[in-house]
């Protein structure tokens, strides 16, 4: 008996710890199906995570370059520009010069958040921007996929401000040194709405008539502001020049520089402004940027050995005036070109640059005489021309390949890459700007000219647009 009482507890004890084994197992196995079944989605779901994080680091570096690009344009205006310029003109006049591009900055900017990038870049017409976007309507951290997916739409619409705030400034050149301050204002007020906007919305906003991106009616290549920025801004100082008349005393009384170190150091700002508004226009830190990076400074470099050359030849050394000058020449050219073309293009385009702008400055200012007194069409208008023809003839695919077929498949860009339409159609978009700046231009001088009049007193102009305009001297010491 007490061995059978032994035995059933032992057997007690053995059926209770096989049924805890039995009990624990059952769960693990459970535990351990379901995992087998979900192995995949722990991992399909790091895979998004580590999609996302990638996307917000591309987001944020492209953002920051952005923003880094939006300041180096800024930088061009002020202080590369009114450096530029200010040196150009006579001691008198250099603190009225230099607060004709300040003053941009400041003007263009509220005019800009009020309305002036809602003409450009809200959809419209085939001409103009509508309405969307007024006081900045809409306009906040999110992309917009239509014009740059990764950075924040309001990032883009800084960027573009800082073209908007230059371009009417590098008219002021050609009419230096006699112009009144408030009739500027009043003009470039409504050159900005006239001009400018119109021309903007053509060539880079959605349902533009000239936008190559997005299907206009003639595709023009214009990657940084050829036609937008330099043409219209070019042929607009020489409608200025011309009606405004020539400065007292020109060209019979010498009017050089009063400060070309000024005027060098304004022109280094510029070229290294000009990465921002160049490799900028990729609107993302990638290899296009690279790619207009390099083609902006090589066209720079070439354009001042082609101005420096003739210069040279012609009149038997080379001046730093016209080195600096044919850089500038050679950055406004490559613009338009910049995104599509290769390194040893851009060195074609920029020497051809050069020596062109160089022409149209030593011959052909003298030989019809009008006082572009800082040679803002020289410089701006002709090389804006030259480089958006030259676009159409070096513009390749293998650098950007814009135009694609149904299937996705690159086709031919620019003349040399197989495409010989597209000549035409730079041509088309080089006649648009040209002639959008000369009837603009000539509208707003006549309504400017009847409201507040154009120049100042002969007296004021003798005297000097510093004390005359401003009440201060901004030259008070010898260069």
């Amino acid at each position: 008996m007490k061995h059978l009482l032994y035995v059933m507890v032992l057997g007690f004890v053995f059926g209770l710890s096989a049924g805890r084994g039995t009990a624990q197992t059952a769960p693990h196995a459970a535990v351990a199906a379901q995992a087998s079944t979900t192995s995949q989605a722990p991992a399909m779901g790091q895979t998004q995570k580590l999609e996302r994080e990638i996307a917000g680091a591309q987001s944020a570096g492209d953002n920051a370059w952005m923003l880094v690009c939006a300041a180096l344009v800024l930088m061009m205006t002020g202080p590369g520009l009114a450096l530029f310029y200010g040196g150009l003109v006579r001691k008198k006049n250099v603190l009225a010069t230099m607060m004709q591009s300040f003053s941009m900055m400041a003007l263009i900017t509220v005019i800009w958040a009020v309305i002036g990038f809602s003409l450009c870049f809200s959809p419209g017409t085939s001409f103009i921007g509508g309405f969307g976007h007024l006081f900045l309507h809409g306009v906040g951290s999110a992309p917009d996929p239509t014009y740059a997916g990764t950075i924040p739409f309001e990032t883009y619409m800084v960027f573009q401000l800082m073209f908007a705030i230059i371009t009417p400034a590098l008219i002021c050149g050609a009419f230096a040194e006699r112009m009144k301050f408030s009739a500027m204002i009043l003009f470039m007020v409504l050159w900005s709405f006239i001009v400018y906007d119109p021309m903007a919305h053509m060539v880079w906003g959605k349902g533009g008539f000239l936008n190559a991106a997005l299907g206009g009616a003639f595709p023009t290549l214009d990657f940084a502001g050829g036609t937008v920025v330099h043409i219209t801004s070019g042929v607009s100082a020489l409608v200025c020049a011309l009606y405004l008349g020539k400065r007292l005393g020109y060209p019979q009384e010498p009017m050089p520089p009063h400060s070309v170190v000024l005027s060098f150091i304004g022109a280094c700002l510029l070229w290294v402004g000009w990465f921002g508004f160049n490799a900028g226009s990729a609107l993302a830190a990638n290899g296009l940027a690279t790619s207009a990076f390099v083609a902006t400074d090589f066209g720079a470099a070439a354009a001042a050995i082609g101005w420096g050359a003739a210069e040279w030849i012609r009149n038997g050394k080379p001046s730093v005036l016209g080195v600096i000058s044919g850089a500038v020449a050679g950055l406004v050219a490559i613009t338009p070109a910049s995104g599509f073309v290769g390194p040893m293009s851009a060195l074609v385009i920029g020497f051809a640059a050069g020596v062109f702008c160089f022409w149209m400055v030593s011959k052909v200012k003298s030989r019809f005489g009008y006082d572009d007194s800082l040679d803002a069409f020289g410089v701006h208008g002709a090389g804006g021309t030259i480089g958006a023809l030259l676009t159409g003839v070096f513009a390749t695919s293998a650098i950007n390949p814009i135009f694609k077929d149904s299937q996705g498949k690159a086709l031919p860009v620019g003349l040399i890459d197989g495409n010989p339409g597209q000549v035409v159609n730079q041509l088309v978009g080089v006649l648009i700007a040209w002639g959008l700046a000369i009837v603009g231009t000539l509208m707003i001088l006549k309504v400017v000219d009847a409201l507040v009049g154009l120049r100042v007193p002969e007296e004021q102009e003798i005297q000097g647009l510093d004390l005359a305009l401003h009440g201060e001297e901004g030259y008070t010491f010898e260069a």
